[in-house]
């Protein structure tokens, strides 16, 4: 009895050993998201959101120009945003 139970072990291990491989191997990881459409655009619409707040932060007007250069960072941005918005 004991020798039957050391051998149908033994049959149960080599079992899992040679389908276990077959099996993980057949497993198809899934294919990555594709990333978002126009990562220059997206990348420039966070520059243009970086350089707002260091404009709104800074210590001086430069020379004039700061709120000026606000407001041509907001159209930009609407405009970057409305392009994005034609692509869909």
């Amino acid at each position: 009895m004991k020798k039957w139970m050391v051998s149908a072990s033994m049959m149960t291990a080599l079992f899992f050993a040679l389908t276990l491989p077959t099996a993980v191997s057949n497993v198809v990881a899934a294919p990555a998201p594709a990333p978002p459409p126009h990562p220059e655009i997206r990348a420039a619409i966070n520059a243009i959101d970086r350089a707002r707040t260091h404009l709104n932060e800074a210590a001086h007007d430069f020379g004039g120009h700061r709120v000026d250069a606000i407001k041509a960072l907001d159209e930009a941005q609407k405009q970057l945003n409305i392009c994005l918005q034609y692509d869909k």
